[in-house]
């Protein structure tokens, strides 16, 4: 065997020479032959400094290359030929694995590296003359190894090369990664169970619009955020479409993102502008954490105005693509992100016609730490514009044109919606009407007639086209006593629900109360509230409020 690689460690070299030469450093710790020592009385009585010279170490001839690999605590093996032959094995070799008999072909000698895999990287070394090394390998008995391959020449001969096998026993080590790795996929298991159950298990689907949402969580190296969406139907036809990102990772991150989720809905049932919406969220989000900051949109769809109302506190622009395939991108307001206080958040607003695709995404779909964002969304524009199809092929096709894959390393979530343009039959089915309340006390009886008329020629059934005018009469009646002008009854009908709404300059919203037996009047909300399928009320932008019910069509 040849020993010149270690020639740099024994006695006697270039380098332990200049180590003994630099006074500055430690010298190792060597084992070397010495004459006795020689001392030196000084005329004053004092010993002069011990002299020890050194003598010849011992000559590599002397040192057995079998002594040597018998006394490794680490298996080695040594195998010779094309076929690796068992040459020798090592006492820890045969401990671990057991006798190998020699001159036997390691295919049919050795199962341990059939396990191992490594009867092809013999090969390799034995062909190329370079050393290899596999890390962590598991044998059927349950030890795992990390094994390096050596080539060996034999020196005067003509024979054929070998392969010294050295392992070293890494079980504890290895089995130590995987409990690690355990906790970590259970951690990381919790945190998307965590994440999905707060998130909606169905989307609400509008009348007016067809939606579609995807959510993925970053790869398995990535711990999960706090990415959300919502949809979140309003009454008189009108949605709220929500997105948000929690900064942050992991269950701390998503338990945050629920919070939101939920205070959301709840403030959405109030019917607020959307920057109203945002500004109770700020605080809200300063209190739930304050070290947790989180960006959101918030935006409103009315039907009958055909577009978006929306606020955003840092959160990125909404996209919307027309029936030609024209981006449109949502630009100011834009807010600083929930949390950090101190703004006054405003509403913008952004065209939704019908035939118009819409999409709210968090940055996992456009960030990449290679380019800046802006590239990312300007990518996100270039892939809508040419996305068609259902919301869900619209979802499916953003996230591959953007690249996401399962090893993505952040979260992404996608919301579209689309404003579909319906004609023939289907539009038959979408039907307004509205009728200005001019006068006084006399726009009652214009009210029935024009309800009576619309409800009839839309070919409702005589039992819904009474409720309808009932209903009808009894908000126009409480518009024109408690209200003030302009006054407006509105009625749309829908594929699943027919809608009435009066609106009136007063922004002073009705409630239902319990009307005493006395009372000639109070009792206008109370028989809305008990004939139709749901009603509500808000205040409308620069003063006034809408009051509203709707009845479920039969289907």
């Amino acid at each position: 065997m040849n020993f010149t690689r270690w020639s740099a460690r024994l006695p006697g070299t270039q380098r332990r020479a200049a180590a003994r030469d630099d006074r500055s450093s430690v010298p190792a710790a060597r084992a070397e032959c010495a004459r006795p020592e020689t001392v030196t009385v000084l005329p004053d009585g004092e010993a002069e400094a011990p002299t020890v010279t050194p003598g010849p170490g011992p000559g590599l001839e002397a040192l057995s290359a079998r002594e040597i690999l018998g006394q490794l605590p680490a298996p080695v093996a040594l195998l010779h030929g094309a076929d690796h032959r068992v040459t020798y094995v090592n006492e820890a070799y045969e401990t671990a694995f057991g006798p190998r008999p020699t001159g036997a072909p390691a295919a049919d000698a050795m199962p341990e590296l059939v396990e191992l895999s490594l009867l092809p990287l013999l090969d390799q070394v034995l062909r190329s003359g370079t050393p290899r090394t596999v890390k962590s390998r598991k044998v059927l008995g349950g030890g795992s190894y990390t094994v390096t391959c050596t080539p060996v020449a034999a020196s005067g001969t003509e024979s054929e090369g070998g392969v010294l096998v050295y392992a070293t026993d890494v079980t504890d080590h290895a089995d130590a990664a995987e409990r690690l790795r355990t906790s970590e996929r259970r951690h990381r298991e919790t945190a998307v169970t965590l994440q999905r159950s707060l998130l909606p298990q169905e989307l609400e689907q509008p009348d007016d619009l067809r939606i579609a949402a995807t959510y993925q969580p970053g790869g398995t190296d990535a711990a999960v955020g706090g990415d959300w969406y919502d949809v979140i139907t309003l009454g008189a036809g009108r949605t709220a479409l929500v997105i948000g990102d929690v900064m942050g990772r992991g269950v701390r991150a998503a338990a945050v993102m629920g919070q939101l989720r939920t205070a959301v809905r709840a403030y959405a049932r109030l019917d607020l502008p959307p920057h109203e919406v945002l500004q109770l969220l700020d605080g809200l989000a300063s209190e739930i954490d304050a070290s947790q900051i989180a960006t959101c949109v918030y935006a409103v769809h009315d039907p009958n105005e055909g577009r978006l109302v929306y606020a955003s506190a840092g959160h990125l622009p909404i996209l919307v693509c027309d029936e030609d395939g024209v981006i449109h991108r949502a630009e100011d307001p834009t807010g600083p992100p929930l949390g950090t206080g101190g703004w006054i958040h405003t509403s913008g607003t952004i065209g939704l016609p019908p035939g118009s695709t819409a999409v709210l995404y968090t940055d996992g779909l456009v960030e990449r730490r290679s380019e800046d964002i802006d590239e990312g969304v300007a990518a996100l524009e270039r892939a809508l514009s040419g996305a068609k199809g259902s919301p869900q092929v619209v979802c499916d096709r953003l996230i591959r044109s953007l690249g996401v894959t399962a090893d993505h390393d952040d979260d992404v979530a996608v919301l579209v919606v689309q404003h579909p343009a319906r004609t023939g039959s289907d539009a038959e089915l979408f039907h307004n009407a509205s009728l200005e309340l001019l006068g006084g006390i006399e726009a009652a009886p214009r009210a029935r007639a024009f309800a009576t008329g619309v409800l009839t020629s839309w070919r409702f059934p005589v039992e819904l086209c009474d409720l309808g005018v009932l209903a009808a009469s009894e908000l126009v009646a409480n518009s024109l006593q408690h209200g003030t002008p302009p006054m407006r009854l509105g009625l749309r009908r829908t594929d699943r629900r027919l809608i009435i709404e009066v609106t009136d300059g007063d922004d002073h919203l009705p409630r239902r109360r319990r009307a005493e037996p006395a009372d000639e009047a109070g009792r206008g909300i109370s028989i809305v509230a008990t004939i139709a399928s749901s009603w509500g009320s808000r205040r409308t932008p620069g003063g006034g409020k809408a009051v509203w019910c709707e009845f479920a069509l039969p289907q």
